[in-house]
C-alpha cells in the first residue's frame, strides 16, 4: 500500500487501475510547462495576428494569401491544442476518455489540413512561376476557396475514418485511468502515412524543384539582360520578381515544415503507436507542433505587408472607419 503511494498515482482513489505519474523534479516539470505554455500562447497569438491581417485588409485578399490564411488556421489552433498538450508532461490526462479522444482527432485533422494546404501553395508557386502569362486565369479566389473547403473536408472524412474505432469508444486502448493515447492498426498506419505524408511530400517536392529550375533560369536571363522567356511559341513573359519572391518565402515555409514533420512520421512509422504521452516521442511531437510557430515569424521576415498590418492591428488602427481599405503593400 504504502508503494502505491509513493508512485504518485494519477488517481490515488483508483489504486488498483490509475497511471503511475512520470517521474521527474518538481523544478523540471514546472519548466517544461512554462515553456510550453509560452510556446502555446505565442503560436496562437502570432498566427491570429495572420488571421485577422489577411481576412481583413482588402488589399491582401489574393489567392496565395487565402492559402497562407488556411495554413494560418490550422496553426492556429495547432497553438490551442498544445495547451492540452502540456497536462501530459507528467503523464497524467485529467479530462476523460472523451476528451483525449476529440483532442487527438481535431491534431490528426489539423496535421492532414495543413500538409493539403502545403500542396496547394506549390502547385500556388508552380503555376504562379512555370506559366505566369495563364496564372490570373487559372489561380482565382473563388477557385482556391473551393479548394481550401476540399482540403479541410477531405481531411475531416479521412481522419474519421482512420480514427473511427477510437471516436466509437473513446478509451477503449487505455489500460489504465489517466493515459490519453489513440491506436491505429498497421495497415491504416501505412495508408495514412502513404496519404497524408508520402504522397503529398512528393508532390510538393517535384513542383518545387520546378519552380527552382524556372527560378533559377530567370534569374540567369535577368542577369543577362534577356528579361523575356518562352511560353507557348512565339508569346513572351517573365515572373513578376513579387512572385518570385514569394516562391522564395513559401518555399522557406515548406522546408521548414518537412523538416519538422519528417522526423514524427518516420518514429511513427517505425512501430511506435502515437503515445502522446511517452517521452521517447516527445521531442519529435514537439518538433511538429513548433513549425505551427515558425511559419508567422517566417512571413514577418519576409513579407513587409504583414510586418505593417501588424502594427495597425496593434496600434488598434483597424477599428476605424474603412481601415480595410487602408495600403498595406
Amino acid at each position: 500500500m504504502e508503494t502505491l503511494v509513493e508512485t504518485e498515482l494519477c488517481f490515488p482513489q483508483l489504486l488498483n487501475s490509475s497511471c503511475v505519474r512520470t517521474k521527474r523534479p518538481h523544478f523540471e516539470i514546472m519548466l517544461t510547462y512554462f515553456i510550453l505554455s509560452c510556446i502555446s500562447v505565442l503560436t496562437a497569438f502570432l498566427n491570429l495576428l495572420v488571421i485577422i491581417s489577411i481576412s481583413h485588409f482588402k488589399q491582401l485578399h489574393t489567392p496565395t494569401n487565402l492559402l497562407i490564411l488556411s495554413l494560418a488556421v490550422s496553426d492556429f489552433f495547432v497553438g490551442l491544442l498544445m495547451l492540452f498538450q502540456t497536462m501530459l508532461i507528467d503523464g497524467c490526462w485529467f479530462l476523460g476518455d472523451l476528451m483525449c479522444s476529440l483532442v487527438q482527432y481535431m491534431a490528426y485533422i489539423i496535421t492532414t489540413a495543413s500538409v493539403g494546404t502545403m500542396v496547394l501553395i506549390s502547385i500556388d508557386r508552380y503555376v504562379a512561376i512555370c506559366d505566369p502569362l495563364h496564372y490570373s486565369i487559372r489561380v482565382t479566389q473563388k477557385r482556391v476557396q473551393v479548394c481550401v473547403c476540399l482540403c479541410w473536408s477531405c481531411s475531416v472524412i479521412f481522419d474519421s475514418l482512420l480514427l473511427k474505432d477510437n471516436l466509437k469508444q473513446p478509451g477503449r486502448y487505455h489500460s489504465c485511468f489517466g493515459e490519453c493515447i489513440v491506436v491505429v492498426n498497421p495497415i491504416s498506419k501505412v495508408v495514412d502515412f502513404t496519404v497524408s505524408f508520402i504522397l503529398p511530400i512528393t508532390v510538393i517536392v517535384v513542383l518545387y524543384m520546378g519552380v527552382f529550375v524556372v527560378a533559377v533560369s530567370q534569374a540567369r536571363a535577368m542577369r543577362s539582360h534577356i528579361t523575356t522567356v518562352t511560353v507557348q511559341g512565339s508569346r513572351k513573359v517573365t515572373a513578376k520578381k513579387s512572385e518570385l519572391k514569394a516562391a522564395r518565402t513559401l518555399g522557406v515555409v515548406v522546408v521548414m515544415f518537412l523538416i519538422c514533420f519528417c522526423p514524427y512520421h518516420c518514429v511513427s512509422l517505425a512501430g511506435q503507436e502515437t503515445l502522446i504521452n511517452d517521452s521517447s516521442v516527445a521531442f519529435v511531437i514537439g518538433l511538429a507542433y513548433f513549425n505551427s510557430c515558425l511559419n508567422p515569424l517566417i512571413y514577418a521576415f519576409f513579407y513587409p505587408w504583414f510586418r505593417k498590418s501588424v502594427k495597425l492591428i496593434v496600434s488598434l488602427k483597424i477599428l476605424q472607419a474603412d481601415s480595410c481599405e487602408i495600403n498595406t503593400m
